[in-house]
């Protein structure tokens, strides 16, 4: 059965329109992506590498919140999903949002130390997890092993967390 997800309009407000997961998505209307930072004490994000069938990249916690989820339950969703950890939506900051023309995004940070072997992996999605230092991210762009957007999403939760 296909997953039934909300649509928002330009101004991020949730609209009474769904659209069912790989359908065309009616014009004027935008889904959720929801994404978050997760940061342990050393100063280290964790990443998670993606599955060969999901395109063996690394990238982000996040997702697409269910029909009815707030973007905030959909970061949490994805987190117990994902990684098997459970998050206080209590700890989590929003940092960023907007739409882009093609998406709805909401950015969240948590500082958490989370221990690698808590996490329980969703298999058909990731295969490891691992933690890198900002400068290790950068090494991996340069490398051609991360896109640019990724080092800037930790870049922008940094520079936030830094002023706030």
């Amino acid at each position: 059965m296909k997953e039934e997800r909300d649509l928002y309009n330009s101004n991020l407000e949730k609209t009474n329109k769904t659209y069912f997961k790989g359908d065309k998505v009616p014009e004027g209307y935008y889904p959720m992506v929801v994404m978050i930072a997760i940061e342990n004490s050393n100063g280290e994000f964790l990443m998670q590498k993606r599955s060969e069938n999901k395109g063996g990249d690394w990238g982000v916690t996040g997702g697409h919140p269910k029909k009815g989820e707030t973007p905030i339950e959909g970061i949490v969703t994805e987190v117990k999903e994902e990684l098997g950890i459970d998050i206080n939506p209590n700890e989590v900051i929003e940092f960023n949002s907007g739409c882009d023309g093609k998406d709805c995004y909401r950015m969240y940070y948590i500082k958490k130390d989370i221990n690698l072997n808590d996490i329980t992996i969703q298999e058909e999605e990731l295969t490891e997890v691992k933690y890198f230092s900002m400068k290790e991210l950068e090494e991996m762009v340069e490398r051609n092993e991360l896109n640019e957007d990724q080092v800037a999403f930790f870049k922008k939760c940094r520079n936030f967390i830094e002023n706030k």
